[in-house]
């Protein structure tokens, strides 16, 4: 899973592959975001010479500490070709202000290290 951070937003992406939105839930309890989900998965295969069969689960979880400035009421999540993506919204106040400063150099005109 990769999580960043844009000036509006958190942004959780989990590579799902195999899976379908339906296997995947994304739940809040408090404070606390968790990603969940079920893979479950038979082939069979079969002539009149052999047969194969073959089984694959696996299931996983992950949660994550939701900080304060997210709007928890307004977590989007979409699922998209084994992408999941949940864009977690700031509070206004969390939004950062960029400030520009200006960088000088030293009196002699040579950059100081």
């Amino acid at each position: 899973m990769d999580v960043s951070e844009t000036k509006d937003n958190f942004v959780i992406k989990a590579e799902l592959p195999g899976m379908d939105d339906k296997d995947v839930s994304v739940t809040i309890s408090g404070d606390v975001l968790t990603i969940k989900g079920e893979k479950e998965k038979e082939e069979e295969e079969k002539d009149e010479h052999h047969y194969r069969a073959e089984r694959y689960y696996g299931s996983f979880q992950r949660s994550f500490q939701l900080p304060n400035s997210v709007k928890a009421d307004k977590i989007e999540a979409d699922f998209e070709k084994g992408i999941l993506k949940v864009t977690l919204p700031k509070v206004e106040e969390a939004k950062k202000k960029e400030v520009k400063i200006k960088v000088k150099t030293g009196k002699t005109g040579q950059s100081t290290k």
